[in-house]
């Protein structure tokens, strides 16, 4: 089983971002499970997704405390939040920065992926220049990083999913599955 936590604070579509994950995974015959936590439901605090996916019927119902990935959607989160807390060895960190991956002193047993999601955002007009919607492009940077998912089971799921701007939101996610960088280890 492969397990996720999605990091970004609210109104940056960490919740969406982990049912598209789970609906394009679940488009390539796996099973999946996907749910947030909530701190304080207000715009702009800190808040945590969930997702699994598995080749097996999935039989826990918990939060994801030792994750294979984690995926961080607010380019300055990673530094108010411990987003490594339980973090596998040899786990992505999948951050949404215009920095390349060594740019970072994360602890060298995981592997880090950057992508200039916001840039991406507000290229496609997703969101505003102040708060981009990064949720699609960061999917797509994941889609590449990991290989759980394939990116045209991803793009089928996002035009089914957004509700409007569909071609941008699939532009979005292709670009950063091109754009990613992977750290070299």
């Amino acid at each position: 089983m492969i397990e996720i936590r999605i990091h970004g604070r609210g109104g940056q579509g960490a919740v969406v971002a982990s049912k598209m994950l789970v609906t394009a995974a679940a488009k390539e015959g796996k099973k999946v499970q996907a749910f947030p936590t909530f701190g304080a439901e207000r715009r702009g605090a800190p808040v945590a997704a969930f997702a699994r996916i598995d080749t097996e019927k999935i039989r826990i119902h918990s939060e994801v405390y030792t994750p294979d990935c984690v995926i961080v959607l607010d380019p300055v989160l990673y530094k108010t939040v411990d987003v490594t807390a339980g973090l596998r060895p040899g786990g992505w960190i999948i951050l949404n920065s215009p920095q390349a991956p060594a740019s970072f002193s994360f602890p060298t047993h995981f592997q880090v992926a950057t992508v200039d999601a916001s840039g991406i955002a507000i290229k496609h007009k997703l969101g505003s220049r102040t708060e981009p919607i990064v949720n699609t492009a960061i999917l797509g940077a994941f889609a590449k990083v990991t290989g759980m998912i394939g990116i045209e089971a991803l793009a089928e799921t996002v035009r089914e999913s957004v509700p409007g701007k569909e071609k941008e939101n699939e532009a979005a996610a292709r670009e950063a599955y091109e754009r990613v960088q992977i750290s070299k280890q």
